[in-house]
C-alpha cells in the first residue's frame, strides 16, 4: 500500500523537473555559501531540519540535508511531530511505500513490525498519516539525495510520528531507538521549525536581553522595541539551539519551561537526545556532537501584528 504525496501541488511542487531544480538550485546555494570543511565528512548519523512549504523553508532545509552522506546507509528513521491529532505515544506506519513526484521510496516493514511489537508504537490510520505534513516534507529531499548515489531503491525508510510525550516518555522512547542510532547503517531525520511567533500562533514571546529565559515577557507589555521584535526571537532561537546542542535533555526542558517556545518538534528532538544519551559507551557509539549550521526566519517581525515561523537546520556526528 502507498502513501500519495497528499501535499505535493502545495506545499511543494508535484511537477518532478520543476521540484528536482528547485532542489538542485536550494542544495547549490549551500556549497556557494559555505566553506568544503564547515561540514565533517564522517561520521554524520542525524540531521534536524524544518518542515515548512518549501518556498519558506526549501533553502533551510538544503543546508541539513547537504550533510547526509548517502552512501553508506541501508535505513533512515524519520521522526515528526504530530499536528493534527493528539498523541501520547509514538506512531509508525501501516503503508509499505510513500510516494513523491520524483519516486517511490520504499518503506522498512520489518523493523516497523519489530518496533510494533515493542508494544510502544502504534500504527497510524491512513488518513492520519496523509494528513501530517511533518515526515512528508522530508521525502523529496531524501529521494533526492538518494537517487545521487543511486540508492533510492535499496535504502528503507522508517517514518514514526511523535507525540505529545512526557519527559519520562521521550527518555523511553529514546532507549528503544538508541541501538538503531549507534549503527552507522542507519541515518535520523528530526523534523522540527523552531519559533512560530504572532498573535495568530498565541505566542507573543519578547525579550530585549541576549539569554531570553532570564527575562521572559510579552510583546503586548512594551510600547517601544530598542531591539527589534525578530532580533528578539532570533535570541530566543538561538538560546534553545545552543541548549540542543550541548546535547543534555535537561538543560533544553529547562529552558522550554522558561520560554515555552513554540518548537513544534521538541519532542522528535528531545527523543533524539535521550537516544544520544542511551548509546553505549564503546563499539558504535562514539563522541557525539550536534552543530546548527543554519538560522532563517519567513519574515522579520516588527510590530505586534506581524508574524514568522524560524528554521534552523544541524546534523549530528558520532565519531568511532
Amino acid at each position: 500500500m502507498c502513501r500519495i504525496a497528499s501535499h505535493s501541488g502545495s506545499w511543494y511542487s508535484s511537477h518532478k523537473s520543476e521540484l528536482n531544480q528547485q532542489l538542485e538550485q536550494w542544495l547549490a546555494n549551500v556549497e556557494e555559501a559555505t566553506e568544503d570543511d564547515t561540514v565533517p565528512d564522517h561520521g554524520i548519523r542525524a540531521i534536524i531540519a524544518p518542515h515548512a512549504g518549501y518556498a519558506y523553508s526549501g533553502q533551510a532545509a538544503a543546508y541539513a540535508y547537504k550533510c547526509l552522506k548517502a552512501d553508506s546507509i541501508q535505513r533512515v528513521f524519520i521522526l515528526g511531530p504530530s499536528h493534527h491529532i493528539y498523541m501520547s505515544d509514538c506512531a509508525v506506519s501501516g503503508h509499505t511505500n510513500y510516494d513523491t513526484p520524483l519516486g517511490t521510496l520504499k518503506l522498512d516493514t520489518e523493523v516497523i513490525r519489530d518496533l510494533q511489537a515493542s508494544g510502544d508504537f502504534s500504527v497510524m490510520s491512513e488518513q492520519v498519516d496523509e494528513d501530517e505534513h511533518s515526515i512528508e516534507m522530508h521525502l523529496p529531499y531524501l529521494y533526492k539525495m538518494l537517487a545521487a548515489c543511486h540508492r533510492e531503491t535499496t535504502v528503507r525508510v522508517v517514518p514514526i510520528l511523535v507525540g505529545n510525550l512526557d519527559p519520562e516518555v521521550e527518555a523511553r522512547y529514546g532507549r528503544l531507538l538508541a541501538p538503531y542510532l549507534a549503527d552507522p547503517a542507519n541515518f535520523f531525520i528530526i523534523s522540527s521549525d523552531f519559533c512560530h511567533w504572532g498573535t495568530r500562533f498565541r505566542y507573543t514571546f519578547y525579550s530585549p536581553d541576549d539569554q531570553p529565559s532570564s527575562s521572559p515577557g510579552r510583546a503586548q507589555q512594551y510600547k517601544d522595541f530598542h531591539l527589534p521584535i525578530y532580533r528578539s526571537i532570533e535570541n530566543l532561537d538561538r538560546e534553545g539551539m545552543r541548549a540542543v546542542e550541548t546535547l543534555d535533555p535537561s538543560r533544553f526542558y529547562k529552558y522550554l519551561e522558561a520560554t515555552d517556545n513554540t518548537i513544534c518538534g521538541r519532542h522528535p528532538i528531545l527523543v533524539l537526545m535521550h537516544a544520544i544519551r542511551s548509546l553505549p559507551q564503546s563499539g558504535n557509539g562514539g563522541r557525539p556532537q550536534l552543530r546548527f549550521v543554519y538560522y532563517a526566519q519567513s519574515s522579520q517581525v516588527r510590530s505586534v501584528h506581524d508574524s514568522s515561523v524560524s528554521y534552523a537546520s544541524a546534523y549530528l556526528q558520532i565519531e568511532p
